[in-house]
């Protein structure tokens, strides 16, 4: 068969796009009841000498649905038998989403307490640890390159591990980081992580600041800097109001006419009385 055959699209049957009445028919027997099949919407060719009819669904239930009627007939023959009835999703309908894997659904932050989230054998962020042969090997000596456990990070695990951590919350590119006065790297409660990840991450602990429990990046920073420094200006001195009764000023008042002859009538009356005259 050549590619011009497989690839042809269908053309509509006549006789099977005037069966109209006959796929209302067919829609209105498998529906719940007759009012559930809408206005005929169109007919499409699905393959030679088969169509499917399209009706509008009114059933509230399912808004936005059709009613997909399948006929077709067999060759040089005139009568149309009905093959499928079965109900659509239109444009505006109300499904349900793409079926997607468990592996795929669980997303960071899911996992509560007392759930199990397995690891693939095959995946590509971990790799085969190492076996510890010797009897007498210091625990301490093999336990960070992965000896005695099954699995360690493996190149793709820390760089994933790391691209996530420099481009998230405490990484260098937050309003936080770009405001502090210093970067963790020369911070004293920076704490560096072991292994190859120590060149460029570390944990705080500052209980006083918003990365304090979690891995943040050597130029990462914030206002809690073990050596940020505050200019501290001197409080201000509260002045207590003072009553001097004992000194006084000579003040020179401006007198009205009036007031200089009222003045010096008082000083004349003032002496005649010291002089014992009424």
């Amino acid at each position: 068969m050549s590619s011009a055959l497989r690839t042809r699209k269908p053309v509509l049957d006549t006789a099977c796009a005037d069966a109209v009445e006959l796929a209302r028919e067919a829609a209105v027997l498998a529906a719940p009841s007759a009012e559930s099949v809408g206005e005929h919407l169109g007919v499409e060719p699905e393959d030679d000498r088969v169509a499917s009819h399209l009706f509008a669904c009114t059933d509230l239930a399912y808004r936005g649905w059709r009613w997909s009627v399948t006929v077709s007939r067999a060759s040089r023959a005139r009568a149309i038998t009905v093959s499928e009835v079965t109900l659509l999703p239109g444009a505006e309908a109300v499904v349900a989403p793409a079926w997607v894997p468990w592996e795929e659904r669980v997303r960071p932050g899911d996992l509560g307490p007392g759930d199990l989230l397995p690891t693939a054998p095959e995946d590509v962020r971990l790799q085969p640890g190492y076996t510890e042969t010797g009897a007498d090997a210091d625990p301490a000596t093999w336990w960070e390159p992965g000896i005695g456990r099954d699995r360690v990070l493996s190149i793709e695990g820390r760089t994933d591990a790391a691209e996530r951590w420099y481009a998230g919350d405490h990484g260098p590119d937050t309003a936080i980081a770009r405001s502090a006065p210093a970067t963790c790297a020369t911070c004293g409660f920076f704490v560096p992580l072991g292994g190859s990840l120590w060149q460029l991450f570390g944990v705080c602990a500052n209980e006083m600041v918003p990365a304090d429990g979690s891995v943040v990046s050597l130029d990462h920073g914030c206002g809690g800097h073990s050596e940020a420094a505050v200019e501290h200006k001197a409080s201000p001195v509260e002045v207590v109001p003072a009553v001097d009764e004992e000194t006084f000023d000579i003040v020179d008042v401006a007198r009205t006419p009036a007031a200089a002859a009222d003045q010096e009538a008082d000083l004349a009356e003032g002496a005649d009385e010291q002089l014992g005259h009424s």
